[in-house]
């Protein structure tokens, strides 16, 4: 695939089609978003690098709302200002209210058509491999040494097999790794 020169503006109809495509071609949400926000912001559009949209990620991640559209939001306003990121934030949910209204208004005669049934139930298991893939991606970028991989596992577990809450495993994730850096920085004073 050839490298795209990184873009530092975008124009607003270009972020709209962009963020939309980006709503339409994905089910799932979330999680299961971040392949083709990446081929499409990265890979198309040179809007930003894999390191940035980590830390994209991750500031997407730590406030209210749905991952993909904090995303659009940050990614928007870096690109545009504050109307980048109105434009951004419509463009990936304008689909899915397109296709909510549209499924609502005629619900009743959909929800118990096989054909239906049986597609979503594919969508569904190919939402999981998408979000696997995603996980995938993000570790191998994220992870740089022992101490990240000790924190993402703890994280992980903490995560999968108790009810503690994402926030405090986020906080709790800051406070190890301002504690690895402490430590690792007074060591090297030391040496």
């Amino acid at each position: 695939m050839q490298r795209v020169e990184r873009k530092k503006t975008a124009n607003l109809w270009e972020l709209f089609v962009a963020w939309f495509k980006i709503g339409l071609f994905t089910f799932g949400g979330g999680y299961a978003m971040l392949p083709l926000i990446e081929r499409e912001v990265i890979d198309k559009k040179g809007w930003t690098d894999k390191e940035e949209i980590l830390s994209i990620y991750a500031l997407a991640q730590s406030v209210p709302g749905v991952i993909a559209v904090n995303t659009s939001i940050i990614l928007g306003n870096r690109l545009a200002g504050v109307k980048g990121a109105v434009v951004a934030a419509a463009g990936v949910v304008a689909p899915s209210l397109i296709i909510i209204m549209t499924i609502a208004s005629s619900f009743h005669v959909i929800q118990s058509n096989v054909y239906v049934l049986q597609a979503f139930s594919g969508i569904r298991a190919a939402v999981v491999g998408l979000v696997a893939a995603a996980a995938v991606r993000i570790s191998f970028a994220s992870l740089k040494d022992k101490p990240g991989y000790v924190i993402a596992a703890a994280a992980f577990l903490l995560s999968a097999f108790t009810d503690l809450h994402a926030i405090a495993i986020i906080i709790g994730g800051a406070v190890a790794g301002l504690v690895v850096y402490y430590f690792g920085a007074k060591g090297r004073a030391n040496d």
